[in-house]
């Protein structure tokens, strides 16, 4: 598809009264996923939207999704499947901000919520549906109140991610129950191979727009590393947040980090060390997940630490330094998570923190943005003062998470896993038990050495 330009939203043949509720929000120019994929979808056509993160892709489905169904209003008019709860409720709010001059009614159904609440609501017959793949799936096979037979829009936000493989059951769920004919919607920060095979076996044609760039992270970006042993790294995540605060002391910072305990771990431990933080992971109930991130959004809490279901699509205006505590396995991933900063023009900044262990993995993001990483100077000699105070800062919060119930919840999961993959629960859990206890017999023995070394300090 060759690339459009336009300077107004009237150009793109939009109502409006769509045209004033962007107006409101302080939109006033399309973006360029906006202005080539607006007109095609108002022409019935099927679409494949790809641009970087930040580039407005959610109006670029909204807003003729609201035109079309503003002229034929029904419910359930239309379903968009993405694969975080966070960008479920992100997408529903644009929604709702731009459909209120006319009344839509719409509705989130994902994991971690009352499915009877939610139940009631799938009843009463929304415009709008946004859902996660898994939650959705569960009410198409357990209750009979609502029907997706008549949707005239499906929209996968986050579609690489959705189509990888990791929903196909799901997804294969819900397709079942839809109408053959519908309009396809399709968009992603990238264009993997699953999209173009997706191009090549939709029987209609399809519109494919995928964003000219010579770099797939915007240029607003400054983009380091900071070289770190591999055991003294959180020390130097640490001092790495203390050398950005001296200089930007109102920033809001996002930290990614791989897995859900590591991630519950680096936020007791900062909030310990006096960065007060929030954590956002799968391993916490989605009221709590919902709070912390909107703690985060208003500025009552400046810091994030999170795991990568906070990568996709989610627009904090405010975040300032985005920090990669591990790097990603996947570039593809890293653009997901850098994008949460320098977005829709504004500068920001991505430092990832990069072991020798971790050097082949950054030349292939290197490779893959055509950018490289530039070092982002710290003072190792207060790394040194520091790592003892963070290492049994560190043990001590393992000890506490112990005591809680999310090891609980992790082996439940972890036993379905093992049941699947044909595998004893019993016997994994025992050696997964054997582990536990020598890491928290090391973390008591880190705490005693501290202890005894104020002893000796108090002594002289």
């Amino acid at each position: 598809m060759s690339e459009k330009t336009s300077k107004a939203f009237a150009d793109l043949n939009l109502n409006p009264w769509l045209i004033r509720q962007c107006t409101s929000i302080g939109i006033k120019v399309p973006t360029p996923i906006q202005t080539n994929c607006i007109p095609a979808i108002l022409e019935g056509k099927d679409v494949i939207g790809a641009a970087k993160t930040g580039s407005g892709k959610t109006l670029a489905f909204a807003l003729p999704i609201l035109q079309q169904l503003c002229e034929d209003p029904y419910g359930i008019y239309a379903l968009i499947i993405t694969p975080t709860r966070e960008l479920a409720f992100q997408i529903a709010d644009q929604f709702a901000v731009i459909g209120k001059p006319i009344n839509l009614k719409h509705c989130v159904i994902v994991g971690g919520m009352d499915m009877v609440t939610q139940g009631k609501e799938l009843a009463k017959r929304p415009h709008i549906v946004v859902a996660t793949p898994g939650r959705l799936a569960d009410h198409i096979e357990s209750c009979n109140t609502f029907s997706l037979a008549r949707i005239k829009f499906l929209v996968l936000d986050e579609a690489d991610r959705l189509l990888g493989g990791q929903f196909d059951g799901q997804i294969g769920t819900i397709f079942k129950v839809l109408p053959k004919k519908k309009q396809c919607l399709f968009f992603s920060a990238t264009v993997t191979d699953t999209l173009q095979k997706l191009k090549e076996v939709t029987e209609t044609d399809v519109v494919v727009y995928e964003q000219p760039a010579e770099i797939a992270t915007v240029e607003e970006l400054e983009q380091h590393y900071v070289l770190t042993p591999h055991d003294v790294r959180d020390a130097y995540l640490v001092e790495t947040i203390r050398t950005f605060r001296s200089s930007n002391s109102d920033g809001n910072i996002m930290i990614f980090t791989d897995t859900c305990k590591k991630c519950q771990i680096l936020s007791m431990m900062l909030n310990e060390v006096g960065f007060e933080n929030v954590a956002l992971h799968a391993m916490i109930s989605q009221q709590q997940r919902l709070a912390a991130l909107a703690r985060f959004k208003s500025n009552t809490v400046r810091m994030l630490i999170a795991t990568d279901v906070a990568s996709r699509g989610l627009d904090i205006p405010t975040v300032q330094l985005v920090i990669n505590h591990n790097v990603p396995k996947v570039p593809k991933e890293y653009i997901h998570r850098v994008g949460r900063t320098a977005r829709a023009g504004r500068g920001g900044m991505a430092i990832t923190l990069v072991s020798p262990y971790d050097i082949k993995q950054l030349q292939a993001i290197e490779k893959h943005i055509q950018v490289k990483l530039t070092e982002y100077k710290i003072d190792d000699s207060e790394v040194g003062k520091i790592f003892t105070q963070i290492s049994v800062t560190e043990s001590e919060a393992h000890i506490k998470l112990d005591e809680k119930d999310f090891y609980e919840k992790k082996m439940i999961n972890l036993r379905k896993k093992w049941i699947l993959e044909g595998l004893d629960p019993d016997e994994e859990e025992a050696k997964l038990l054997k582990k536990y206890q020598a890491k928290k017999k090391s973390y008591k023995k880190k705490r005693k050495l501290k202890n005894s070394k104020k002893e000796t300090v108090k002594a002289s």
